[in-house]
């Protein structure tokens, strides 16, 4: 999901074209045949966007929201009134994280429509799915390398395998999306944009005709998309991942979008916020490459990242993120990494 950690990145540039947010149920129009309705989310990111296409007599649906209760009041709200009881022809996820994909199974059944999704989005959607315990030794000693307490790691282990618990099981197959492909939505061809880093194969859509631009969490306006190390990848570069996307968006997308992100409210002035989020991890790299003067655990980053506490609500994704930053200096030999007495890893910059 997207980060509840980071500290806002800038907004100069950025314009905001409506003044209302949609109540749960309800819904705004943003661009012809396009509606923004917003799901409620449990969490300090109280809400995630989700869109309507119309498609002749039916509606594509662009990302689900979590299976909660609340989310399917809203649902069941939005279908009776904005969406008129029309069916939903497909549905599309951005991604796999759970406030995306968490309804997509529930809507797919219900309406008997199918799932779009790009490949590695699916197929980690549906290991998560499957995977429910118990806890691999292998990710207690990653929570352990990087600091963590053994009374958090307990935790840890308690909270493992949760997943299923906020997303309906998925269809058994699904329509793939990859790069460049077109999806036609109404008569209108919508271009597949991938980016990657926040999730592996994170898929956007582009309706070059008029610029809209569907971005769910590749482009935020307020707040920067979580960029984690898992401890299924724990020598992953995400972070280099990440900014090698911002810099592809910056060259292919126009600059007058109209951009319909999963969290805040729509923009324009998409380069100004491409820019500031390239910017703002730049900056953060060089504050903790001076942290680093000094060995010091994953977790005794945290201040240098984030500029404030980090709960245990917010442990996991913190915990991912400094680690994201900690192996991008690493791979560009700007940080070391040596086993430290209490058995957590120790960072110096080189």
């Amino acid at each position: 999901m997207a980060d509840g950690v980071a500290k806002d990145e800038g907004e100069r540039g950025l314009t905001y074209p409506f003044a209302r947010v949609p109540d749960a149920g309800d819904a705004v129009v943003v661009a012809p045949g396009v509606l923004w309705m917003r799901l409620p989310l449990p969490m300090a990111l109280n809400h995630v966007n989700v869109w309507a296409i119309e498609d002749g007599p039916a509606w594509v649906v662009v990302d689900t929201g979590l299976r909660t209760p609340a989310s399917v009041e809203a649902w069941e709200a939005a279908l009776a009134g904005p969406l008129d009881g029309r069916p939903v022809s497909r549905v599309i996820c951005t991604h796999m994280h759970p406030d995306h994909i968490g309804l997509a199974g529930w809507l797919c059944e219900r309406f008997a429509a199918p799932l779009l999704m790009s490949r590695l989005e699916y197929v980690t959607g549906r290991m998560l799915l499957a995977d429910t315990g118990p806890a691999p030794e292998a990710g207690a000693d990653f929570y352990r390398r990087a600091g963590w307490t053994g009374e958090q790691i307990a935790r840890w282990r308690e909270g493992y395998g949760r997943f299923s618990l906020a997303v309906a099981p998925l269809p058994p197959g699904y329509q793939r999306l990859s790069e460049g492909d077109r999806v036609t939505i109404g008569g209108d061809a919508w271009r597949v944009v991938v980016g990657d880093g926040h999730s592996p194969e994170h898929v956007c859509l582009w309706r070059e005709r008029d610029g809209v631009f569907i971005a769910g969490d590749q482009i935020l306006p307020r707040i920067s998309s979580n960029v984690s190390v898992w401890p299924t990848e724990p020598e992953a570069d995400p972070l280099g991942d990440w900014m090698r996307s911002l810099e592809r968006l910056r060259a292919v997308l126009p600059g007058d979008l109209l951009v319909l992100p999963s969290h805040g409210e729509p923009f324009r002035g998409v380069h100004a916020r491409l820019e500031a989020l390239t910017r703002g991890h730049l900056t953060s790299l060089k504050r903790l490459e001076r942290r680093l003067s000094e060995p010091c655990r994953a977790v005794e980053v945290f201040p240098t990242l984030f500029g404030r506490p980090v709960g245990d609500g917010l442990l996991g994704m913190a915990t991912g993120e400094a680690l994201a930053h900690l192996n991008h200096l690493e791979r560009h030999g700007r940080a070391r990494c040596a086993p430290g007495p209490d058995g957590a890893d120790l960072w110096t910059a080189q």
